[in-house]
């Protein structure tokens, strides 16, 4: 693993797991979409010091850029496009060791190595946004990134 994702004391589950406590503490009481995915995507990208960290809404056909952490982002993303529009289509998160392998990647940067993005859906089961994650290293993101970061996009409203 990645130094920055060292803790003393713990390691990688146990960041998350604070982190998820922190966020429902956070969120419970905010019942406006962007204002949960604005600090949701700043405690996330500063406790593990990801490149970049962004929500992307569902508008239409497209995911269009929300709140973020990082550097530059691509505005718009066509359904089914790229990791993120495939994480949409598909309705299931998707995680990419390395985004040169992936088909149809869209490389907004090209510090950009690994990447995971979680669908975000309503009650209804409607997909309203995407969580996409990168890494500035290959391999970054494992199943424990994709259990907790599907818990944590679970309680943003």
């Amino acid at each position: 693993m990645a130094e920055e994702l060292q803790i003393a004391g713990g390691g990688k589950e146990e960041k998350y797991a604070l982190l998820y406590k922190q966020i429902a503490t956070l969120t419970e009481n905010e019942s406006d979409a962007i204002a949960n995915m604005a600090n949701a995507s700043a405690m996330i990208h500063h406790t593990f010091g990801f490149w970049w960290t962004v929500f992307y809404r569902v508008v239409g056909d497209e995911l269009v850029l929300g709140p973020f952490q990082g550097p530059l982002a691509c505005s718009r993303i066509k359904y089914g496009r790229g990791v993120c529009g495939t994480a949409w289509k598909e309705q299931r998160t998707q995680v990419v060791p390395d985004v040169e392998q992936f088909p149809g990647h869209i490389a907004c940067s090209s510090a950009s190595k690994s990447e995971i993005v979680v669908p975000l859906s309503d009650a209804d089961g409607n997909i309203t946004a995407v969580l996409d994650i990168d890494s500035e290293h290959y391999n970054t993101f494992d199943d424990v990134d994709r259990l907790w970061l599907e818990k944590i996009v679970g309680l943003l409203k």
